[in-house]
């Protein structure tokens, strides 16, 4: 027994977030894509037999009774230090499919039972959405006379931008056919190839495109429609009847690509309490991108309807006949619904803002996988290479909620960078959840203070 516990302490300890992704253990080393690892433990005698052996002892009835076994915990042992514990993998990648296989092939039999969270089988995202505007406002003319951006439809704009770029009119004309190609009169489309359609667009289309599409700020209705048909709702998204969100969530995680997307949303959405944004990392870059990479996918998420006032996003299923896992159940959908970062996220990129970020480095969640910091890596096949002369203003603003559904509308504080050429003009509003009071702000205590200096030098 006492040789079964301590496999079965090693197997949390292997399983929990921060091991899976934590630098500071097992002498970090960088993480190599899982296809590569693989066949660097294949070329090796000894790991490949035991990867092997590991996948027996995982694969058994009795867990317990397997893990007891020595082999196993020495399996266990040379997984830890073998490439593949730390192998990742990147959205888009030529062999995606198959470097998730090999990955959840090694991590799915390190948890026992279903985990809420899942650590993400993809590499951090270290780009910013500064680096989306430099693109989208050059290829988009923006930073034209405010008042006109602010009457215009930007939502419009972006389809109108789209249009320019051969790829992404090529596949957007793609996706709009096929999800509109009616059956027969019971089946309004072939929801597998639209969804398929879909997430060719959001993959291989550069995210300044992709962004300004799902992502443009709205002043009005019509505005905020069009927002909400970008994805083709009517085939890729809706359905007769809403199915449970955990047989949703059960029906995704069989799918090696969308149990990866999920894992990857929450990974870079879930709200932070030790963050300025509400976002881990205070990177809404990482949390769009993980937003943009679930459509196409069994747990697609889009607006739930055409307000231009409130954000409010959901996959397309509801908490009805949850029974007693009604509380998780509900849990799971606020992520979506009631979510902080993702509705900042949103609204930032809308008004065309990038939080300000000490050059320090981020601090994470106790409880969130620490990202590991290497080579910048965008979704969507973008370069994070581009250095454009691009002016920075970075300005202080105290923030308040304006009508949005929180628990709470009190004033923050926070610097912002906003790029001169601001895409959407609107106001800078950030939910941060169960924020307190707001405390005193130094910065406006010194600017009083420097008013009161320059009077009395005068």
């Amino acid at each position: 027994p006492r040789l079964a516990n301590a496999a079965h302490e090693t197997l949390r300890s292997l399983a929990s977030p921060s091991s899976l992704q934590g630098p500071e253990l097992h002498g970090w080393r960088p993480p190599v894509d899982c296809v590569r690892a693989n066949e660097l433990c294949a070329a090796e005698s000894n790991c490949s037999s035991r990867y092997r052996t590991l996948r027996q002892c995982l694969a058994g009835r009795d867990r317990n009774t397997m893990l007891a076994n020595k082999e196993c915990q020495a399996a266990l042992e040379v997984l830890q230090e073998s490439p593949l514990y730390d192998c990742r993998c990147k959205r888009g990648m030529k062999k995606e499919l198959q470097c998730l296989q090999i990955y959840w092939s090694i991590h799915l039999g390190l948890t026992e039972g279903e985990e809420f969270y899942e650590a993400s089988p993809y590499e951090p995202v270290t780009s910013r959405l500064s680096d989306i505007f430099r693109l989208a406002s050059i290829f988009s003319g923006t930073g034209a006379d405010p008042v006109v951006s602010a009457k215009s439809n930007h939502c419009l704009d972006a389809a109108k931008a789209c249009n320019l770029n051969d790829n992404c009119k090529k596949l957007r004309s793609s996706y709009i056919s096929i999800c509109n190609r009616e059956i027969s009169p019971t089946e309004r489309c072939n929801r597998r190839k639209c969804h398929k359609a879909l997430r060719q667009f959001f993959d291989r289309v550069p995210s300044e495109y992709t962004y300004r599409m799902l992502f443009c700020s709205c002043q009005d209705q019509a505005c905020a429609e069009r927002r909400r048909q970008t994805i083709l709702p009517s085939c890729s998204y809706e359905d007769k009847e809403k199915p449970n969100c955990l047989d949703l969530r059960g029906v995704c995680r069989t799918d090696h690509l969308c149990r990866s997307r999920l894992a990857d949303f929450h990974a870079n959405c879930r709200a932070s309490y030790q963050t300025v944004t509400s976002c881990p990392a205070d990177n809404y870059q990482a949390c769009l991108g993980s937003y943009a990479g679930m459509i196409g996918f069994d747990m697609t998420p889009n607006y739930v309807d055409s307000s231009p006032t409130g954000i409010v996003v959901s996959p397309w299923c509801s908490c009805r006949g949850s029974g007693n896992m009604e509380e998780e159940c509900e849990k799971f959908l606020r992520d979506f619904t009631e979510n902080p970062c993702l509705r900042n996220a949103i609204q930032a990129f809308g008004n065309g803002t990038d939080v300000n970020v000490s050059p320090k480095g981020p601090s994470f969640q106790a409880t969130q996988a620490p990202r590991v910091e290497k080579t910048p890596s965008l979704p969507d096949d973008l370069s994070d290479s581009t250095s454009l002369g691009t002016s920075v203003i970075t300005t202080c603003t105290s923030v308040q909620e304006q009508g949005l559904k929180a628990n709470n509308s009190k004033e923050l504080s926070m610097c912002f960078t906003e790029l001169t050429t601001n895409i959407i003009p609107g106001s800078n509003k950030v939910i941060k959840p169960n924020s307190g009071p707001s405390r005193a702000r130094p910065s406006a205590a010194l600017t009083v203070l420097s008013v009161l200096m320059l009077k009395l030098a005068l």
